[in-house]
């Protein structure tokens, strides 16, 4: 039919405008989207006090006190951390104190930029544990900080021996707190750590 040309170009040309539409659309959006906040090591400023050496994270409204006698230092990586660890810590290997130790207690507190809820971060941590070796125990637990729900693992494997984290989300981030244990230590390190949350301050 002699129309049938017409028709058929009138519907590539409506194909053409709606893929058109869709991209732009799709484009708004990319440029709209809310961007992922990224943290620094440079955030994190260690001072003395009068109540002892302090951490403060201003952009992540993060503060805390190192336990007296205890040393700290910055990993200077990606967002960054602060690793706080006691006099008597011992790492396995040479070197700077990491897990897993030999003796000691050994506390990391890092800052995710980024909404998770409980269930997504219990999902990460339980596909974490997959690849560290043998686990040998595990244990979940729903606590609080400072009146704010908060996720405790403790937990034994033969790559990082034994250890409890704690993560407390909030609204656009979360807080995460590990503690490396040297063996046969656990029940101090705990106290230790237990001692340590109750000079932690968040918003």
């Amino acid at each position: 039919m002699l129309g049938s040309g017409k028709f058929l170009n009138k519907k590539i040309v409506f194909i053409l405008v709606v893929v058109l539409i869709l991209i732009i659309g799709g484009i708004f959006l990319w440029i709209n989207k809310p961007k992922e906040i990224k943290g620094s090591p440079d955030d994190y400023v260690i001072k003395e006090t009068q109540e002892g050496i302090v951490v403060e994270n201003s952009r992540a409204g993060l503060r805390f006190k190192v336990p007296d006698g205890w040393k700290a230092r910055k990993v200077e990586v990606e967002e960054g951390s602060v690793v706080l660890y006691s006099p008597d810590a011992e790492s396995v290997y040479q070197g700077k104190i990491r897990p897993p130790l030999k003796k000691g207690c050994m506390i990391e507190i890092a800052v995710g930029y980024r909404k998770k809820t409980f269930e997504e971060i219990e999902k990460d941590i339980r596909e974490e544990l997959k690849l560290l070796g043998v686990v040998k125990s595990e244990k979940f637990e729903r606590i609080e900080i400072k009146n704010s729900p908060a996720l405790k693992i403790t937990f034994n494997c033969s790559d990082l021996g034994s250890n409890i984290d704690v993560y407390i989300p909030r609204d656009r981030m979360f807080y995460g707190i590990g503690m490396s244990v040297g063996p046969q230590e656990l029940e101090r390190c705990n106290q230790e750590l237990d001692r340590f949350l109750e000079t932690i301050s968040f918003r």
